[in-house]
C-alpha cells in the first residue's frame, strides 16, 4: 500500500477558523472521532462528508478534502442542498466551480493558504488538463470563475 501524500490535515489548522469560515456560508464543521466513520463521505475515509448544510472531517481528513466538499454545498442552491447527502455535483461546471472556490477559501485559513491548497490537491491526484492546478487555475478556469460570478459567488 502506498503511503497517504504529505498533505495539510484539518487536525493541523486552527478549528475555529475553520468552523467560522464555512459558518459564512451556511455551513456547519462537524469533528468526528479519530477513527470513527465520516458520515456522509463519497471517497470513503478519510475523505470529507457531506450531508445537507453539514461538512463532517476528523483529524486526519486532508484540508483540501474538507474545502472541497464544503464548496460542493457552497455552490449549490438552498433547495438542492438540503436535499444532499454525500454526493454533491451534477456538472463538470459545478466541479470546476468547487475546486475554483476552495483554493480562493483556502487564502482565508491561516496557516494553509491558496499556493499550499493547490500543492495539496496536486500531491493527492486532481487532475488538470495543464499539469497541474496551478497552471488550470492561473490560465484555464475563465469558465469556472465566470460560473461563479454568474451565481454571484464572486464578485465580478
Amino acid at each position: 500500500m502506498e503511503p497517504a501524500p504529505d498533505v495539510i490535515r484539518v487536525g493541523a489548522i486552527d478549528w475555529a477558523a475553520a468552523s467560522d469560515l464555512l459558518a459564512r456560508h451556511g455551513l456547519r464543521l462537524n469533528r468526528i472521532g479519530d477513527g470513527q466513520k465520516i458520515p456522509g463521505s463519497y471517497w470513503g475515509e478519510p475523505e470529507a462528508g457531506v450531508i445537507a448544510s453539514d461538512v463532517y472531517v476528523r483529524a486526519d481528513t486532508p484540508v483540501h478534502s474538507m474545502l472541497h466538499e464544503a464548496c460542493h454545498l457552497i455552490v449549490l442552491p438552498a433547495e438542492r442542498r438540503a436535499q444532499v447527502h454525500t454526493d454533491a455535483t451534477d456538472s463538470v461546471q459545478e466541479e470546476d466551480a468547487t475546486c475554483y472556490l476552495q483554493i480562493l477559501l483556502a487564502a482565508q485559513l491561516p496557516g494553509v493558504g491558496s499556493a499550499r491548497l493547490m500543492a495539496d490537491m496536486d500531491a493527492w491526484g486532481y487532475t488538470y488538463r495543464l499539469g497541474s492546478t496551478r497552471a488550470w487555475f492561473e490560465g484555464d478556469a475563465e469558465d469556472a470563475r465566470a460560473w461563479l460570478v454568474e451565481r454571484k459567488l464572486l464578485p465580478e
